[in-house]
């Protein structure tokens, strides 16, 4: 069965990684930590190349900040609250997560846009901030391909070194995928069932 699963998710190559990355930035529980660190382990195993790989990681996650740039951007700050407000719980996400984004980038400058990148917290969340702030498009592009592509390559590098210290066993790879994988989706229903938001709904 493990088998099974491993080359199930092998089997769409490149382009299943594309669309999983740009999927993990648009809707949780995704994690890339899973997506691109079995990348790694296919890499390790001769399946996958690393600069390709990295490529079509690096597209996906670019194109899946789009959209919530793109929202930020094109609606008021009044228009985009009560939005955040009412389906924030199902995306693990609050007003005061914006909030702070929107001040961290106004203190710091544009270029945390490419710092937070390589967050694991803030990769996603730094996109509305930048589209409220109206942020140059291909700025916002640059600095997102650029931050992805550091952080995807040390994920990769990350399920290249567990397939390594694990001789490239399918079997053991296939459950780092599995556990890696059933972890984001425990967290995400952690956070639905504790969510506690700080802000009020807008009124």
């Amino acid at each position: 069965m493990q088998g099974f699963i491993f080359d199930s998710i092998a089997g769409g190559g490149y382009l299943a990684i594309l669309f999983l990355m740009v999927l993990e930035n648009v809707i949780p529980p995704i994690p890339a930590e899973a997506i691109m660190g079995l990348g790694g382990m296919l890499v390790a195993k001769g399946r996958l190349d690393f600069w390709p790989l990295l490529a079509v990681g690096t597209i996906g996650s670019t194109l899946g900040n789009l959209p919530w740039f793109w929202l930020a951007s094109r609606w008021d700050f009044k228009r985009l609250r009560p939005a955040i407000d009412r389906w924030g719980r199902w995306l693990t996400l609050e007003w005061y997560d914006i909030e702070r984004g929107r001040r961290f980038l106004r203190r710091h400058g544009q270029w945390v846009v490419l710092a937070a990148r390589c967050s694991p917290f803030f990769r996603t969340i730094i996109s509305v901030p930048a589209g409220m702030a109206r942020m140059n498009l291909w700025r916002f592009l640059a600095f997102t391909f650029i931050g992805s592509a550091a952080w995807n390559a040390v994920l990769i590098g990350g399920g290249h070194l567990l397939a390594d210290a694990f001789g490239a066993s399918q079997k053991v790879m296939t459950w780092a995928l599995v556990v890696t994988a059933v972890v984001g989706v425990v967290f995400y229903l952690w956070r639905l069932a504790t969510w506690k938001p700080r802000n009020a709904p807008a009124t």
